[in-house]
């Protein structure tokens, strides 16, 4: 069976690093998607869509070294589901009830190029249980 997710979007935040207890690297961040139509009644549409990434190991690192609040982002991983196999839900401080679809990554692969040194591509793909490439 296979279950998997790709994301292109921009990060809406700088990573976070953090250390489960056995001493795994884990970094945390959000990616903003978007979605253009135009609707029958032929007024241009948007949708922005969250995601909230978690990755662990030594994608955590280079994802928290390398990524920050606005880059530009592919992310393949897994959808981690609430006990009940839906997206998580949260209350907003309006007191409206939210989604949050979350993502194991096992793939991320930078876009763009700002100050990190990239393939010939403009892109550099790290996974999971790859040796670090740069």
């Amino acid at each position: 069976m296979l279950q998997q997710v790709q994301i292109i979007g921009n990060l809406g935040g700088d990573p976070q690093l953090n250390h489960l207890d056995d001493g795994t690297p884990v970094t945390n961040f959000s990616v903003a998607t978007n979605r253009r139509w135009t609707g029958r009644d032929g007024e241009k549409q948007e949708e922005t869509t969250w995601f909230r990434i978690s990755a662990f190991g030594k994608l955590a690192e280079v994802a928290t070294k390398h990524l920050s609040k606005g880059r530009s982002v592919f992310i393949q991983g897994a959808l981690r589901p609430d006990k009940n196999g839906n997206p998580r839900t949260f209350s907003r401080q309006d007191g409206t009830v939210g989604t949050s679809f979350e993502v194991n990554a096992q793939t991320i692969r930078f876009l763009g190029s700002p100050d990190d040194a990239v393939d010939d591509s403009g892109a550099k793909a790290v996974k999971e249980d790859d040796e670090i490439p740069f």
